[in-house]
């Protein structure tokens, strides 16, 4: 039986999933580079494909920025939802959550510097970071652990801090990234109305492993 009667993808689809996949980590890097003001030639070059291909795959280099940026984000909520499987309490998924992202910059730099030079964008992007931290929020809102009357304005000023610290991480590559990102979890906790105690308990338990990329 043959690969196409199996449903296997041809050779023809397997070379155009590889031009594709090609365009897509040369965007990514040139996101992560603040590069976007770039032509087309200059993206196939990078990406080592034929210019005629570009467009057999997206419309406008626009298109395949915005792409590697949903990619990236997906690769993030990925990587959170494994980190955050098995816990219950809403207010403890957000915390994890908020720990493991800051400790991406160092992990996972190239994804941290797509986040950073989409900019704040992100924050009412709907994948990745935003959708999961507003569900986060509401949650633990719902169940009487955090103390915070708009959920958007809430999400806003996480997702702030967040970008703030992970900014900051990255003009400091000599900082100890994951104090400074329990200290900043630990004032988002505060600021959603949680005691001391219990935000000092949340950011001091240990990490489950980061699953790779």
């Amino acid at each position: 039986m043959t690969g196409q009667a199996t449903g296997a993808p041809s050779r023809v689809d397997r070379r155009k999933q590889r031009t594709r996949s090609a365009l897509l980590r040369a965007a990514r890097q040139l996101l992560a580079d603040g590069r976007t003001n770039v032509s087309i030639q200059e993206i196939t070059d990078s990406a080592d494909v034929g210019f005629g291909s570009f467009y057999n795959h997206f419309e406008s280099k626009d298109e395949l920025f915005e792409a590697a940026v949903t990619q990236t984000l997906q690769a993030y909520v990925d990587l959170r939802d494994a980190v955050v499987a098995g816990h219950d309490d809403p207010a403890e998924i957000f915390t994890v959550s908020f720990r493991m992202t800051g400790r991406l910059q160092r992990l996972h730099p190239e994804l941290v510097r797509v986040l950073l030079n989409t900019g704040p964008r992100i924050l009412v992007h709907d994948a990745g970071l935003a959708p999961r931290a507003r569900q986060d929020i509401a949650a633990a809102k719902d169940a009487g652990r955090f103390d915070v009357d708009n959920v958007d304005l809430a999400l806003m000023a996480a997702g702030g801090a967040m970008l703030g610290l992970l900014q900051l991480l990255e003009s400091q590559p000599e900082a100890d990234a994951a104090t400074l990102t329990d200290q900043m979890t630990f004032s988002v906790l505060r600021m959603f109305g949680m005691t001391k105690r219990e935000a000092t308990r949340l950011c001091s338990r240990p990490l489950p492993p980061q699953p790779d990329l």
